[in-house]
């Protein structure tokens, strides 16, 4: 059972990753566009809004999926757990950093829309709801690349084989 397992949890654990990675580099595409096609920057910030929600949902369950395969494969393996631990730190980063961007940065980017009327770019740029907006989003661009650089790290280390235990 243990040889049909391993090999299961390990593509568990890279499908997770690249779920979320993916998702985080189209997320970047589906901006692009939107900012560039859409009638108007309102309609692109619903869109954007929209994506970076659902890719959070996405991370959130790829994350944990991610973590409980490998503590499964770090009991069913007798190998070096240093990866497999770094790894796992790595990834409660990102789902902290998700969590945050999610429950906090939005939401507080949001009542500043609504308190400018709902269209940002409609605002002075010097009123404090505006500065604020532009403060939180340059913050959610740094959270959302640090999750990125995470998860490429995550997989980066997923590539290498443990090492037997010595």
């Amino acid at each position: 059972m243990i040889t049909f397992t391993v090999p299961v949890l390990r593509i568990l654990r890279l499908y997770s990753m690249a779920l979320w990675i993916g998702g985080l580099v189209f997320f970047v595409v589906v901006a692009q566009v939107a900012f560039t096609n859409l009638p108007t920057t309102h309609e692109a910030g619903m869109v954007v809004r929209g994506s970076l929600l659902a890719i959070h949902h996405i991370g959130i369950v790829a994350g944990f999926v991610y973590l409980l395969a490998t503590t499964a494969l770090r009991f069913l393996n007798r190998r070096s757990q240093g990866i497999y631990i770094a790894e796992s730190l790595l990834v409660i980063v990102m789902l902290l950093l998700t969590y945050y961007s999610k429950d906090s940065i939005i939401p507080h980017m949001e009542h500043d829309r609504l308190s400018l009327g709902g269209e940002v770019t409609d605002a002075t740029k010097a009123t404090p709801e505006h500065m604020e907006f532009d403060r939180l989003h340059n913050l959610s661009t740094t959270v959302e690349g640090g999750v990125l650089l995470c998860g490429l790290i995550v997989l980066a280390l997923a590539a290498f084989p443990a090492k037997p235990a010595s």
